[in-house]
């Protein structure tokens, strides 16, 4: 008989701390999906797009990237901006030496150039990109990028893994490749053929 109430104390418990584990699990998900039902207008203001892409994370290299080229004060103005952000894997996919290379000072004007091309005039939501199939879209570096809605949603080869992270002064549409302008693609092939 004891070693029943033994046994049934210690299931209870077990019981109790996988009720406890399993609801601290759910407990972050059902706050973010619960939020997900709060209005633009309800909700406090979303930090501009610099702000959100640190705050996420997975952003670090595009962050350093955006301070070495002299970019942050840009982004983090009015804007609307549309922003096609690389996450740090992306920027690992490049060849070696290619990401310490172009923050170099010497470099700024290249990187300058790579990062606007990332950069959409005016707020584009995933909305607003599926309607682009087919299309070129202007960056603000002056060139311009394809549109592919055929098989997930890609710009120029690099997959759109997330979409519409709202910012104060724009969107955010996560990617996971650096896009690189024509001029500057040549160039990194060439370095990766010297390697």
């Amino acid at each position: 008989m004891k070693s029943i109430n033994l046994a049934s104390r210690v299931l209870g418990k077990f019981a109790i701390v996988l009720f406890l584990l399993i609801a601290v699990a759910i407990a972050p998900n059902a706050k973010a999906s619960s939020n997900a039902s709060v209005t633009n207008s309800d909700a406090a203001p979303a930090a501009d797009i610099v702000d959100t892409a640190v705050a996420a994370g997975s952003f670090t290299t595009l962050a350093k990237a955006l301070e070495a080229a002299g970019l942050i004060d840009a982004l983090k103005g009015d804007g609307p901006f549309t922003v096609f952000a690389p996450t740090d894997a992306a920027f690992a996919k490049l060849p070696a030496g290619t990401v310490a290379s172009l923050l170099k000072p010497e470099n700024k004007e290249k990187l300058k150039a790579i990062l606007l091309y990332h950069v959409v005039s005016g707020k584009v939501t995933a909305t607003d990109v599926m309607k682009l199939n087919g299309k070129s879209v202007k960056t603000l570096q002056g060139g311009m990028f394809k549109v592919s809605t055929k098989h997930g949603v890609r710009v120029d080869k690099a997959k759109v893994t997330q979409t519409d992270i709202e910012a104060s002064n724009g969107v955010i549409h996560v990617i996971d490749t650096v896009l690189l302008p024509q001029s500057s693609t040549a160039k990194v092939n060439k370095r990766t053929r010297r390697m």
